[in-house]
C-alpha cells in the first residue's frame, strides 16, 4: 500500500489483523456467549420486569462487542480480499459469528413469547426505552414455528432456495458476452459487460442490452424453474407460517402496514406521466424521437464531464452538509479526520460502496471506489448520509434500537444525494452542467421510484398468478415483467426484444426467505423527497426535526418518525408531497431546454 492510497485505519479497532488482541476479543465474546446461554436459555419467561432489563443489558453489551470484531474483520477483507491474512480472520469470525448465533438464537424467541403472552410488560416504564423492540418481538411470535420445525426450514433452504440464488450467481460469473464496443468486438465477462450499459457511446449500449439479455433468454427456462419454485416454496412457508399474503413478512421486517404501501403504490401509478414526461424531454436533449431502452439511465451526449480530486470531493461533501447546517456536518468532518474512508481503487477490493457503523467508536467506516467523477462524488455524499445517521443514531440509542428498517435506512443518505445536488446547481457555470446534474439527478430517482416500482408490481403478479393455478414458464414470466414494466413507461421507450429476459438477472428474486426487496427503496426515496421540500418550506426551523428524526433509530415506528416532521404517512395524499420534489427538478431541466 502506497502512501498515496486513501485508505481507512482500522488500528483504533485493533491494531492489525495478526494482532493477538483480536484471539483475545473472539475468545473473550465465546466465553460471555456461552454464560448468556447458560444463565438465560429456557429461563427468560421467569424474568421478572427488572431481571428481564438486566438480560437485555447484557445481550447488547454481547452484541455490541461481536458488531466489534466483525466490523473490524470485514472491513479488513473488503478492502483486501487477497491477502490470506485478512481471508483467514474473515472466513474465522464469520464461522464463530453462525455458531454463537445458534447458541443464542433463542434470547429473541424467548423474549418475544414473554411479551406476547404478557403484553402489559412491553409497556413497563422501567423497558420504556426498549417498547418498540420489544413490540416489533411481540408482532412476530405469531409466525414463528417450534424449534424443530425453525431447524428443519433452515437446512431445507440451504439446499433448496439458497441452491437456485447459487445457481443464479453462478450463471452470471461464468458466461462470456461478445459486444461491440465503439466499434471493435469484445469478449467479456459479466462485471465488465454490465458497465457497459451506461457507456457513452449509443451502439455500445446497445449492442451490451442486446448481449447480456440475449443470452439470458436463451436459459430462461432454467431461470423461470428457480424463480418458479422459490415462488411457490414461499406461498408455503406463509401458509406454514399464517402469514395473511406473500407481503406480510416484509411488512413485520419493515415495521409498517399494508395500507401504506398500497397508496404508495398507488401515489406511483398516478403519477407515471411525471416520469414519462421526463423522459420524452430527454429524447429531446439527446436528438431522439424517442428514448431507447439502452437510453434511459445513459448520460446525455454533450453531458458536462468535470474531473474531482479527492479533495475538492470532500470539500464539496463537507460544504454541502454545512449549507444544511454546520453542526450536521461534523460527522463528515470526523470521518475524513480520522481517516474512517477506504476510496483508493485497487486490485482485491471489493466491488460497490458501504457504510458500516461502529457503535463502540460511535462512528462509522466507509468504502467506495473513488475514480474522479461526478457519480464518485455522489457515491461519497451518500455513504456519508449514511454515516451521519449512524453518527446521530450511535449517541442517542443503544444496539437494539440501531436495527433500522429499510424504510428509513436510507434518508440520511438520500438527503445528502440532495444537499450536492443543490450545491451543484448552484455552483453551476453554465445551463449545459446544470442540465447535466439535474438529469443525473432525476435518472437516478426515476429509476427509483417508478422503475422499482413495477419490480415490486411484477413480484406480486407471479403470487397471484400461482395462486390462480398458472404454470410460470419463461414466456409466461416475461409477460408479467413486460406488463408492469410498461404501466411505468407507456411509449415513451422503445424496448428490444431480449429485454423481456431482464427479470432474470435480478438477484433479489432469488434470495431465501426474502421476499419484496423493492418496495422500501421505492418509500426511502419518496420519504426523503418529502422531507426535502419541508425543508425548502421551513429553512432552518426544519434543522432541529430532521437531527431528532435521525436520532431515533427504531426506537419508534417509520410512521411515528415522520411525524416529527408534521407529517402523515399513512395518508394518501402524503406522497403527493414527494412527487412535487421530483416535479421540480422536471421544471428546471424544462426551463434550460426551452430557452
Amino acid at each position: 500500500m502506497t502512501n498515496k492510497e486513501i485508505a481507512w485505519d482500522l488500528s483504533e479497532v485493533f491494531p492489525s489483523v495478526t494482532h493477538p488482541s483480536v484471539q483475545k476479543a473472539i475468545d473473550n465474546i465465546t466465553e460471555i456467549a456461552e454464560r448468556l446461554a447458560e444463565k438465560y436459555h429456557g429461563k427468560i419467561k421467569s424474568l421478572s420486569t427488572e431481571e428481564l432489563l438486566k438480560c437485555i443489558e447484557k445481550f447488547e453489551a454481547y452484541y455490541s462487542k461481536l458488531d466489534e470484531i466483525y466490523l473490524f474483520a470485514a472491513s479488513s477483507y473488503w478492502a483486501n480480499m487477497t491477502l490470506s491474512e485478512t481471508q483467514l480472520l474473515y472466513d474465522r469470525v464469520n464461522k464463530m459469528e453462525a455458531k454463537l448465533s445458534k447458541m443464542l438464537a433463542f434470547f429473541e424467541l424467548e423474549v418475544g413469547k414473554l411479551v406476547y403472552e404478557k403484553p402489559e410488560v412491553v409497556s413497563e416504564p422501567v423497558l420504556g426505552i426498549y417498547e418498540h423492540a420489544l413490540e416489533k418481538l411481540r408482532r412476530a411470535v405469531p409466525h414463528q414455528l417450534s424449534e424443530v420445525e425453525e431447524q428443519l426450514i433452515i437446512e431445507k433452504d440451504q439446499f433448496g432456495v439458497e441452491a437456485w440464488q447459487q445457481l443464479q450467481r453462478k450463471w452470471l460469473n461464468t458466461r462470456m458476452f461478445d459486444i461491440e464496443v465503439e466499434g471493435g468486438k469484445k469478449t467479456l465477462p459479466y462485471g465488465e459487460a454490465d458497465g457497459l450499459l451506461s457507456h457513452p457511446n449509443r451502439a455500445t449500449r446497445a449492442s451490451a442490452n442486446k448481449s447480456i439479455y440475449g443470452l439470458l433468454g436463451k436459459d430462461g427456462e432454467i431461470f423461470s424453474s428457480a424463480l418458479r419454485n422459490i415462488c411457490s416454496d414461499w406461498l408455503n412457508i406463509c401458509e406454514r407460517r399464517k402469514y395473511d399474503s406473500p407481503t406480510h413478512a416484509s411488512l413485520i421486517s419493515n415495521d409498517i402496514d399494508q395500507e401504506t404501501i398500497d397508496n404508495l403504490l398507488k401515489a406511483i401509478e398516478t403519477h407515471t406521466h411525471l416520469y414519462q414526461r421526463y423522459l420524452k424531454l430527454k429524447a429531446e436533449i439527446m436528438g431522439l424521437p424517442r428514448l431507447g431502452c439502452h437510453d434511459i439511465a445513459a448520460p446525455l451526449p454533450d453531458a458536462h464531464e468535470t474531473s474531482f480530486d479527492y479533495g475538492k470531493a470532500k470539500t464539496l461533501v463537507i460544504n454541502a452538509f454545512s449549507k444544511f447546517d454546520d453542526d450536521y456536518a461534523y460527522a463528515v468532518r470526523d470521518m475524513f479526520a480520522r481517516n474512517h474512508i477506504d476510496a483508493s481503487p485497487r486490485f482485491g477490493k471489493r466491488n460497490g460502496a458501504g457504510c458500516a457503523g461502529w457503535i463502540n467508536g460511535k462512528s462509522s467506516f466507509v468504502l467506495c471506489s473513488f475514480n474522479g467523477r461526478l457519480d464518485d462524488v455522489y457515491t461519497l455524499a451518500h455513504e456519508l448520509g449514511h454515516a451521519t445517521h449512524d453518527y446521530y443514531m450511535e449517541r442517542n440509542q443503544t444496539i437494539l434500537n440501531l436495527e433500522i428498517s429499510l424504510l428509513v435506512a436510507e434518508t440520511a443518505s438520500k438527503f445528502g444525494e440532495l444537499l450536492l445536488t443543490d450545491l451543484l446547481i448552484s455552483k453551476s457555470q453554465s445551463d449545459n452542467e446544470k442540465k447535466t446534474i439535474l438529469c443525473k439527478a432525476l435518472d437516478a430517482a426515476g429509476i427509483t421510484i417508478f422503475q422499482v416500482t413495477a419490480r415490486a408490481w411484477f413480484e406480486q403478479s407471479l403470487y397471484d398468478a400461482i395462486k390462480r393455478g398458472e404454470y410460470l414458464n419463461y414466456k409466461t414470466i416475461c409477460k408479467y415483467w413486460v406488463a408492469a414494466r410498461n404501466k411505468i413507461y407507456g411509449n415513451s421507450v422503445e424496448w428490444f426484444p431480449e429485454m423481456e429476459a431482464e427479470w432474470t438477472m435480478k438477484q433479489h428474486y432469488y434470495r431465501s426467505n426474502f421476499r419484496f426487496y423493492n418496495y422500501p427503496y421505492v418509500y426511502a426515496q419518496m420519504l426523503v423527497f418529502a422531507l426535502y421540500q419541508k425543508y425548502l418550506e421551513e429553512s432552518d426551523e426544519f434543522v432541529p426535526k430532521f437531527k431528532k428524526i435521525l436520532s431515533c433509530g427504531s426506537s419508534i415506528s417509520p410512521v411515528e418518525i415522520c411525524k416529527i416532521a408534521g407529517l402523515n404517512i399513512t395518508s394518501p395524499d402524503f406522497w403527493k408531497l414527494g412527487m412535487k420534489q421530483y416535479e421540480h427538478f422536471i421544471v428546471e431541466l424544462d426551463r434550460i431546454v426551452k430557452k
